[in-house]
């Protein structure tokens, strides 16, 4: 017991030590004489920037385009489901429907719906079959009865 305490305090102090190193090694890059100090903070954010969790998937474009399609049917299912007369010209739900359609949809379209998709999905199956991968046991554990018995 007393060798696995040994051994998880020397676990500990390598993980301690190597943290500092990096961040020694970290300060030591900052101060690198050859860069100047405002363009390593630009790298630093630049760096920092890259690094984003999955609750940062925000495209505000589609984001907006959604709500302003999903608004629309809503308002024109809501408030118009008469015909509307302004002045001579008659508005029906139709002619409403085909302007929410013009508008949005090319908006929609500028959005770049798909690369938000591919983004998601790939996202997902490298996060799904590295989990895969990591948790499933190797094949050689199902021969290691057989191995044994030889």
């Amino acid at each position: 017991m007393e060798a696995l305490m040994r051994a998880t305090e020397t676990i500990k102090a390598f993980r301690v030590r190597s943290k500092l190193s990096s961040i020694t090694l970290f300060r030591a890059r900052r101060t690198h004489p050859t860069f100047p100090p405002s363009l390593l903070s630009n790298i630093q954010e630049t760096r920092l920037s890259n690094i984003r969790g999955p609750a940062d998937v925000t495209n505000t474009l589609l984001i907006f385009a959604v709500l302003f399609l999903v608004g629309g049917f809503a308002a024109i299912n809501r408030f118009a489901p008469d015909p509307i007369t302004v002045g001579e010209h008659v508005i029906t739900q139709k002619s409403l429907y085909s302007g929410l359609f013009i508008i949005g949809i090319p908006l929609l379209w500028f959005s770049s719906p798909f690369s938000t998709v591919f983004w998601l999905v790939g996202a997902s199956a490298v996060l799904i079959l590295g989990h895969a991968s990591i948790m499933e046991p190797g094949i050689e554990s199902e021969y290691a009865t057989v191995q044994d018995a030889v």
